[in-house]
């Protein structure tokens, strides 16, 4: 059985390439999510860019930690964090292995299993919101640190993985700061989105938190 030209897997060289090149190439890919209960597909509509030990607003501009470990690579893998004691944030690993670079994945709209969703997000009052930031987009698609360092490239079969869907043309992609960003990076304009879809989050800028308060 040949895939449609929309539904072939995206190759690992696909993510060998500098972050700021994947980030928008994301935009309009297939995001599959297999779960125990039955698949969950989404359409990517924003992404963040973070550019690890180059990059003010990385979780890597510091070095190498046990928590972001799998953002050195290699490309085309997983990394999952747990911010704010709260919430789990997924990003997709690229570049060559050793440079720490991801994507944030930010938005997205529920293409199929609406219904599995739905159920893990109760809260959502349209299905537009499903998806509409990296901690619905996460919950949604039932995303935690068991995942966290897996192969998106492994397979049809794999957790994760990402297809060529329908990438959005470059004259609709724009960019501009990424949300919550603070210091030196937080006018880096490495958020993308797809110009005027309803699934993407609203813009917001840094607030410093209270001291004593840490992800």
């Amino acid at each position: 059985m040949i895939d449609a030209p929309d539904r072939m897997p995206l190759t690992r060289e696909f993510f060998d390439r500098p972050v700021l090149e994947v980030a928008p190439d994301l935009l309009g890919r297939t995001l599959v999510r297999m779960t125990s209960d039955g698949p969950i597909e989404v359409r990517l509509t924003e992404v963040e860019a973070y550019a690890g030990e180059a990059d003010p607003g990385s979780h890597a501009y510091r070095g190498r930690t046990q928590r972001n470990a799998s953002m050195f690579g290699p490309p085309g893998h997983a990394y999952v964090y747990f911010i704010y004691g709260m919430w789990f944030s997924l990003n997709l690993v690229c570049g060559p292995e050793g440079t720490a670079s991801g994507v944030l994945l930010r938005g997205a709209e529920v293409t199929k299993g609406a219904d599995l969703a739905r159920a893990r997000r109760p809260k959502a009052r349209k299905d537009r919101e499903l998806a509409q930031g990296p901690a619905r987009l996460a919950t949604a698609l039932d995303i935690d640190r068991t995942l966290n360092g897996i192969d998106i490239c492994a397979g049809p079969e794999a957790p994760l993985s990402v297809l060529t869907g329908t990438p959005v043309p470059a004259a609709h992609i724009r960019s501009g700061p990424r949300t919550g960003v603070g210091g030196e990076g937080a006018t880096h304009p490495w958020r993308f989105w797809a110009d005027g879809d309803p699934t993407v989050s609203p813009y917001r800028a840094h607030v410093p938190r209270h001291r004593g308060k840490q992800e």
